[in-house]
């Protein structure tokens, strides 16, 4: 394995045996959830407008996983244009496997582009936020 390839891998199994922003926020003002009955991933996505926080909870997969944590880190403090930029630079990842320099760490997910069905497994995340930032507008 590459060496870029092993700090990707170890990034994304780090974050889903230990996320950082797991648990349900003490106070939230908006929430979505999104689930994948193929392969039985399930997320609860909360969100705080007031300093726009974000946390999940989350049950499936590492990549799932993963990537409802560095979803959180790259969205902390963003507005809803934001979101929407970032997700669509996200989507691209993984859809296509080419980096995106502006996105950090969340082209470790990039590789899943390589097993389709695996796309949804790192979407999942993005579409419980896009869900709960639609009762925002």
């Amino acid at each position: 394995m590459a060496e870029k390839d092993q700090l990707y891998h170890d990034l994304i199994m780090d974050r889903a045996r230990n996320p950082r922003h797991a648990g349900r926020l003490p106070a939230f003002d908006l929430s979505g959830e999104g689930d994948n009955p193929m392969c039985g991933d399930r997320i609860q996505v909360y969100f705080k407008r007031d300093g726009a926080e974000i946390s999940h909870e989350a049950r499936g997969c590492a990549i799932m996983i993963a990537s409802a944590d560095l979803m959180a880190d790259a969205v902390a403090g963003a507005d809803i244009a934001q979101f929407s930029q970032l997700r669509s630079a996200f989507e691209a990842v993984v859809n296509s496997g080419a980096e995106n320099p502006s996105l950090g760490a969340l082209n470790a997910l990039g590789p899943v582009s390589e097993y389709r069905s695996r796309i949804r497994c790192a979407t999942l995340p993005w579409s419980a936020l896009a869900q709960a930032l639609e009762g925002a507008e």
